[in-house]
């Protein structure tokens, strides 16, 4: 017979030292150079949520703590990070905190992908500290814009934003990703236990 808890996730403590040691993304984005700054700040300007994503983020009902490992200088994250902020404004469910990939080796190894220090990283967890999913680098239509540049006669340099209507379905990923991890906290056994419900 085994001493172990039903429910337990042996990195817990290490996910929460990560979580407290992270920065809240207006500190992220605040300590980094100014030509950084801007070009999160301008992402972030051309993002809204539509009501039906608003409506799903409403609905959201259990807390998740979130790490975010970045880049400031990654143009994927200077995507990604500013649609994760306006899933997180919009949401007192859901906590993110924000660490630089090139200062947390121990965590840029723990989150290797394809065996890559890749970035973003987004590593979701319970409120217990209890991983619930990891996602990076990049969403599905960003892949598919990749390829579509990358593997056919044109290439894509990255310099230039995407356009509103690749932000928005980019967008709609981030939060149906979101959307499933709180359907899965709201139906876990545990959880429900824990608050009657």
């Amino acid at each position: 017979m085994t001493d172990k808890p039903a429910y337990f996730d042996k990195r817990q403590e290490f996910f929460r030292s990560y979580f407290e040691k992270g920065l809240s993304y207006p500190d992220y984005v605040s300590g980094a150079e100014e030509k950084h700054q801007k070009r999160w700040n301008s992402v972030k300007e051309a993002l809204s949520l539509s009501s039906e994503l608003k409506q799903k983020i409403d609905n959201f009902d259990r807390q998740m703590n979130v790490i975010v490992l970045s880049g400031i200088w990654c143009g994927d994250c200077a995507r990604q990070g500013p649609m994760l902020r306006t899933i997180e404004e919009a949401t007192d469910k859901i906590t993110f905190r924000y660490l630089d990939n090139r200062e947390n080796p121990e965590l840029q190894d723990e989150l290797r992908i394809l065996g890559a220090a890749r970035v973003p990283v987004v590593l979701a967890m319970s409120e217990d500290f209890f991983e619930i999913a990891r996602f990076g680098d990049r969403t599905l239509s960003a892949y598919r814009r990749k390829a579509e540049s990358e593997l056919g006669p044109a290439c894509d340099a990255g310099l230039v934003i995407p356009g509103q209507e690749e932000l928005n379905v980019e967008l709609a990923e981030w939060v149906e990703f979101f959307e499933r991890l709180e359907l899965m906290l709201r139906l876990a056994p545990m959880l429900r236990k824990r608050y009657n419900d």
